[in-house]
């Protein structure tokens, strides 16, 4: 997924190839794609960006930076590599390490140099089709984490959990290695097996998970008993904004007497899609939320009018999965009082990314801005905290009882 709040003209604006990631959500979770919430078996992504050139021209804290860097010193180790080094390099992965470094250096989870392959594979999760295990990855406290296993795809059905700490991808440890590079490791063929080694609640547990080709829409939609409109999002994709928007058409045909928006396990995704997502309740010129950098407001992102589903009664349900541009929409709704939330915490990314596109197919992701709700909060490593916190138990799951699903019914009948 191209899973980090991005902007599709950069997490929302230019649109792209790899611009497109632009408008991913700006995107979730540290060295490179950490927390960019990709997919797992692409990468973390979670995400997650900016795609919008219209941020970076505001004043940047670096801007005393010198416009050219003394590389005299890199010159130095690269000719040290090539003279002595016992064993075989390439030119192209040398830059590729030199461009990650100077990424890394930033210290920032979601600024991440990503090579030609694996911007494809970003753009690939962003679009719903991948080969992995189907599970979203971040990177918090130096440990690589499951930010939400996919709803039906073998990393959920195998039990992985949010929160889950890899410690080993088919035995070799995630120690020191970026979101990327791990998703690199657990992504194979479609058909064969890695096995990862968790820590939950201090527990040491082992899955062998056989990957998968996965394909989804972004939105999946019904008519519950009681007449309740059902409206699940998996990731604010390019299909979001237009099934999204036949879902809500089809609700107010049926003359819903509520609506539940399932926003668990989203990890995020294009901007664009959040903000249109979050105008289907919103009258226009609502406030849906404002990019800041260094503190001062520089954008502000309002609803569109195309309020089909405003006054209809709304739960949206959230959970440790729901990151990025769900986080958004979820912020948005509550913050502009159209809906009530409730679930669990949610993951607490609230970056915004923007994408360069560099001349060899590679591509550099790297945090303009910070996003604020409504009500101006920054909901960054925090998350959001539902107004009604109900649990799904471990039996709960076994059971298949969806109890937080059934809450959000019984609030509505």
């Amino acid at each position: 997924m191209r899973g980090t709040v991005g902007k599709k003209s950069m997490e929302l604006k230019p649109k792209p190839s790899i611009s497109l990631l632009a408008r991913l959500l700006r995107g979730a979770v540290t060295v490179a794609l950490a927390a960019a919430i990709f997919l797992l078996g692409v990468g973390v992504g979670q995400g997650k960006i900016s795609l919008g050139r219209d941020s970076v021209f505001h004043k940047s804290e670096n801007a005393g930076l010198s416009s050219k860097l003394d590389l005299s010193s890199v010159q130095k180790v690269y000719d040290t590599l090539r003279r002595d080094y016992d064993g075989k390099l390439t030119a192209d992965q040398l830059l590729d390490g030199l461009k990650q470094g100077l990424a890394t250096a930033a210290g920032d989870p979601y600024t991440v140099y990503m090579n030609s392959k694996a911007a494809t594979d970003f753009s690939n999760q962003l679009s719903g089709t991948f080969s992995g295990i189907g599970a979203e990855l971040g990177k918090r406290d130096n440990n690589i984490v499951v930010i939400s296993p996919l709803d039906g795809f073998p990393a959920q059905k195998a039990g992985l959990k949010p929160k889950d700490i890899i410690e080993s991808v088919d035995g070799k440890s995630t120690t020191n290695l970026g979101v990327d590079q791990v998703v690199t490791q657990i992504r194979g063929p479609a058909g064969s097996k890695v096995t990862l080694k968790v820590v939950r609640n201090n527990k040491e547990l082992s899955f062998t998970i056989t990957r998968a080709t996965i394909s989804i829409p972004s939105v999946k939609s019904k008519i519950l008993p009681g007449n309740i409109g059902y409206l699940q999002i998996s990731r604010f994709g390019e299909d979001t904004a237009d099934l999204s928007t036949a879902a809500a058409n089809k609700f107010k045909a049926a003359h819903v007497h509520g609506i539940i928006l399932d926003l668990r396990g989203d990890p995020g995704g294009l901007l664009d899609s959040a903000v249109k997502v979050s105008s289907l309740w919103l009258p226009s010129d609502k406030t849906v939320l404002t990019e800041r950098r260094g503190g001062q407001v520089i954008r502000t992102y309002q609803s569109d009018g195309t309020d089909t589903l405003q006054g209809i009664p709304t739960v949206v349900l959230i959970d440790g999965g729901s990151a990025s541009a769900s986080e958004i929409t979820a912020g948005a709704l509550r913050d502009n009082k159209v809906a009530t939330l409730m679930g669990e915490k949610s993951f607490g990314k609230g970056s915004v990314q923007q994408v360069e596109d560099l001349n060899d197919g590679s591509v550099l992701k790297v945090t303009i801005a910070r996003w604020y709700t409504p009500g101006g909060k920054n909901i960054d490593k925090e998350g959001i905290t539902p107004d009604k916190v109900v649990k799904i138990s471990d039996a709960d799951i076994k059971a298949v009882h969806d109890s937080q699903l059934l809450a959000a019914e019984a609030s509505l009948k």
